[in-house]
């Protein structure tokens, strides 16, 4: 532990510049996220004009139908229009809180209202709940007509809605119930630790955030989820009889097979599973039942336990626990650093001793770019997983030498080619723009994939 300080007090050496330069933070802020939001822009022109293709992909010619091409072309068309004029309005509205010290505002409104209550500047850690929870209505509260707009203009006229104006109402308020319940002892522990370890605050800390994740994975689908979704037993039939018999050849911990009534909100279809490593459950969208055959459910589902065989998410919360290390590695020299809360409007009084929320808060704009480089890798890396997954699915006959996978790889392919054209999924897509936004291969290239895995099979064998 002792190694791991130093090395971690080492760090900090090299930004103690931080502590006592004034440095204009919010000048570059403004400039990192101006330029963040117009490289994505730029991505969206970039990947526009392919929306006015009136042909699809070769490889795709003889799979999607002219009408339901047309329609793919005019969704995308539609959600491209939104997210340029939604992206640069978020991004407009950001600015100018950070410009007109929003974030000092709310800091200030927070203890007000708090000695309203008879409370000081001493409760740090009450200060922040309140600051918090403030900051994240007052800033959500400008861009809630942009979710309305996407629900009820938007997928409504491309036929996805299935969400009620009460419906929307009632979701909204029961997030920010969630948000408030789950949110408020999250940040408490996490600003205590703070206080509590002082500078070696950072393996304290990650203890903390991987208990934290390892209890949502029991918490979210049996107390949060019931909230939104209606999940129930998979009624016996062919695809339970397919589903069950392929986890039980996979030795996959299937503990509960569930259908969530995903139509409730939306025709999109999706199919997932969750759970600690000995006890898993696996749940279907109703969309993706009433859309797909039992055969082509069971591929995804193959192709969704590959992610499992291969410890995929184990391997992907690895990863994302190095990247939080590193975050949490850098932070110390700004957690102490009162030139940075000055830039950003706070009062002397205030900057003198940072609050460790807004001293974070701050952090993580500064971090902005960076960020945006390391979602590109996250991108590459799950890309590479679903590559990975697809061939599991192909190879699931030789794995299990069972007759009744043999076709398991053309079965996915079906499966992805329905699941496309039932979403409207986009089939041109600019490869920039791809490998920005994109976790997934596209369809052209994952049916190439699957194509090509079948066909190194088949040279094995020969």
């Amino acid at each position: 532990m002792d190694f791991l300080h130093n090395q971690l007090a080492k760090i900090q050496s090299h930004l103690s510049f931080v502590v006592v330069d004034p440095i204009d933070w919010k000048f570059y802020v403004q400039l990192f996220s101006w330029s963040v939001t117009l490289f994505e822009c730029y991505l969206l022109l970039r990947q526009y004009p392919l929306y006015s293709k009136t042909e699809p992909p070769p490889a795709l010619a003889q799979h999607i139908g002219k009408e339901d091409f047309e329609k793919s072309q005019k969704y995308g068309k539609d959600k491209a229009k939104f997210a340029l004029f939604s992206k640069l309005f978020s991004q407009i509205l950001d600015s100018a809180m950070l410009q007109y010290g929003f974030y000092a505002w709310c800091w200030n409104a927070a203890g007000v209202i708090l000695g309203n209550f008879g409370y000081d500047a001493q409760y740090e850690i009450l200060q922040s709940i309140v600051f918090s929870f403030l900051m994240y209505l007052l800033s959500s509260l400008p861009t809630l007509p942009l979710s309305v707009y996407s629900t009820f203009v938007l997928e409504e006229k491309h036929g996805f809605n299935k969400t009620t104006p009460g419906l929307f109402v009632a979701d909204l308020l029961k997030g920010w119930a969630v948000a408030f319940v789950l949110g408020a002892p999250f940040l408490a522990t996490f600003l205590y630790i703070f206080k509590w370890a002082g500078d070696r605050f950072v393996p304290w800390l990650m203890a903390f955030m991987i208990s934290f994740q390892l209890i949502m994975v029991i918490l979210y689908p049996t107390v949060i989820q019931p909230l939104f979704n209606k999940l129930t037993p998979l009624q016996d039939g062919e695809l339970r009889t397919r589903v069950e018999s392929l986890a039980g050849k996979l030795k996959f911990p299937l503990k509960h097979l569930y259908e969530i009534d995903g139509s409730k909100r939306s025709s999109h279809s999706n199919a997932y599973f969750f759970g600690l490593p000995w006890s898993k459950h696996i749940v279907i969208f109703d969309t993706l039942i009433q859309q797909s055959k039992p055969d082509e459910v069971e591929a995804v589902l193959a192709h969704e336990l590959g992610h499992w065989y291969y410890l995929h998410p184990t391997k992907m919360m690895a990863i994302s626990q190095f990247h939080i290390f590193t975050i949490l590695a850098l932070f110390p020299a700004f957690l102490h650093a009162p030139p940075l809360l000055r830039s950003f409007d706070f009062p002397k009084e205030v900057a003198a001793k940072p609050p460790t929320i807004v001293a974070f808060l701050l952090f993580q704009m500064i971090l902005t770019p960076f960020e945006a480089i390391i979602s590109i890798g996250m991108n590459a890396i799950s890309r590479h997983f679903e590559w990975e997954a697809d061939r599991f699915a192909c190879e699931l006959q030789d794995q299990l030498k069972s007759e009744d996978m043999k076709d398991m790889g053309d079965r996915l392919g079906r499966a992805l080619i329905t699941l496309h054209v039932k979403n409207l999924s986009t089939v041109w897509v600019d490869w920039l723009y791809s490998a920005y936004h994109h976790s997934h291969p596209t369809l052209t290239e994952r049916l190439k994939g699957l194509e090509a895995f079948q066909a190194s099979r088949e040279k094995k064998k020969l």
